[in-house]
């Protein structure tokens, strides 16, 4: 079903974060959005008052009428729903038009220059980063983001620019529907091997969407990767990283909580950038972004002041308070190798301060598969609190507990291990000098009160 010929639009888990910006795309054009979920969310809520049709039972009768037709409504759905859901099974058997949010993704790039964002860690920064770059200068874009830019409250930009910057997402191998202008990748440390089986079938598989990219356009890879790319002719290749490559930054101060480099690009210098969310982890994210943005068409100056003005994204690096006395912050963090980013990113602006780490596995597989490098990444911490882990789509694995990290752990980082309905208590009974709630869980919708927590402590 091409865009033009859709009236109805209905999606079948409807409050995820990917999901709903489709959605908000689709309520945009003025069309009739409704779908499922399984639960109620602050994000569902949010959907529903701007629009969108949404209901909480797995039930065919629910269903609104004008999501009836086949021959007008696009039914799209997210792969963690099960093949024997009722309302998936009506639509199949009733010939609907049924697409992953992936595929309408890829629609998309066939329609607009698509900027596109890969990698196992540091995509949705980056994206988000380029997104607000673009947004405000004189080229815009639309953006389909995978969290919620602190700038604008949602994860999504429209405009009528030709442009739309999209987070290629690897999870079931989602990316390959995309048909990039210009790419950036930005990591290739195995995940999803639940999904994918091997390292090799993971490098593989960015190997292949780098084939994808169209002809005059260009990739952007963070040098160093373990992966081959294989670009179609006429496709530019470009490296970038902190500090080498065709684009990197230079003359980096880190001081007073403030961080200002140099971008050192192939096309033009762009010197005092500024980081609007002074993390280390943004020299490198904030490199990639402002590529991908000049060579698309932003001037130097709209480079800077898109840096400048940036604002993070809810829950990566999302600092909850911040003072003399005590620092907390969330990062959704749940690969070691975004965890070794985010624990050392942390230990580089508080060298001399305590670091604790509230910490929930996500995944049965994952902890498995890198319980070790887990393990690894926390012992740059002074101390670690686990969590049991988070399942998501999974069932137990015997043997798999956050034990395995626990048990290798470095010497030295003093470690406990608790249940999530224990962390409140546990905040309440320590003092922290820098703490951080890692994962990918649902351990963050205790933030809240953490803040609450050790805002009492400062009174």
């Amino acid at each position: 079903m091409e865009l033009k010929d859709i009236k109805a639009v209905y999606f079948i888990g409807a409050g995820g974060i990917g999901m709903s910006a489709i959605a908000r795309y689709f309520l945009h054009k003025g069309i009739v959005v409704a779908g499922y979920d399984k639960t109620s969310t602050p994000l569902t809520l949010q959907l529903e008052k701007e629009g969108m049709l949404i209901h909480y039972d797995e039930n065919i009768d629910e269903i609104p009428a004008a999501c009836k037709d086949p021959r007008s409504c696009l039914v799209i759905y997210t792969p963690a729903i099960p093949a024997e859901h009722k309302e998936l099974v009506f639509f199949r058997e009733n010939n609907f038009g049924i697409e992953k949010r992936a595929q309408v993704l890829g629609t998309l790039t066939r329609t607009h220059k698509g900027l596109c964002v890969a990698g196992t860690h540091g995509k949705t920064t980056t994206s988000t980063m380029c997104a607000h770059i673009m947004h405000q200068s004189n080229v815009d874009c639309n953006a389909f983001l995978g969290g919620i830019s602190k700038n604008y409250g949602t994860n999504y930009i429209l405009s009528d620019s030709d442009y739309v910057v999209i987070e290629a997402d690897e999870f079931d191998r989602s990316f390959h529907w995309l048909r990039p202008w210009i790419s950036v990748i930005t990591a290739t440390d195995p995940d999803h091997l639940d999904i994918y089986g091997t390292k090799e079938a993971y490098l593989e598989s960015f190997n292949h969407y780098s084939t994808l990219i169209q002809p005059g356009g260009a990739l952007i890879i963070r040098k160093g990767l373990e992966m081959k790319d294989d670009l179609q002719p006429g496709v530019r290749r470009y490296e970038y990283s902190r500090d080498e490559g065709d684009f990197h930054a230079e003359n980096i101060v880190i001081e007073n909580g403030e961080i200002t480099f140099d971008f050192v690009s192939p096309i033009e210098n762009v010197r005092g950038v500024r980081l609007g969310q002074p993390i280390p982890i943004n020299i490198e994210n904030g490199v990639g972004a402002m590529a991908m943005a000049q060579l698309a068409g932003c001037t130097a100056d709209e480079l800077r002041r898109g840096m400048e003005t940036y604002g993070g994204v809810d829950r990566r690096f999302d600092f909850k308070l911040k003072n003399d006395r005590i620092v907390f912050l969330s990062d959704y963090a749940h690969h070691p190798q975004e965890i070794y980013q985010s624990a050392r990113s942390i230990r580089e602006l508080y060298r001399d301060r305590r670091i604790t780490a509230i910490f929930q596995p996500h995944l049965y597989t994952r902890t498995r598969d890198f319980y070790k490098d887990f393990a690894n990444s926390l012992s740059q911490l002074d101390e670690v609190v686990l969590c049991d882990i988070y399942p998501a789509r999974e069932e137990p694995i015997p043997g798999v507990s956050s034990k395995l990290i626990y048990d290798n752990l470095k010497e030295g980082v003093e470690k406990e291990m608790i249940s999530k309905d224990e962390v409140l208590d546990y905040v309440r009974n320590h003092d922290f000098e820098v703490l951080i709630v890692l994962g990918a869980g649902d351990l963050d919708n205790y933030v809240p009160e953490i803040t609450r927590l050790l805002e009492e402590k400062l009174k």
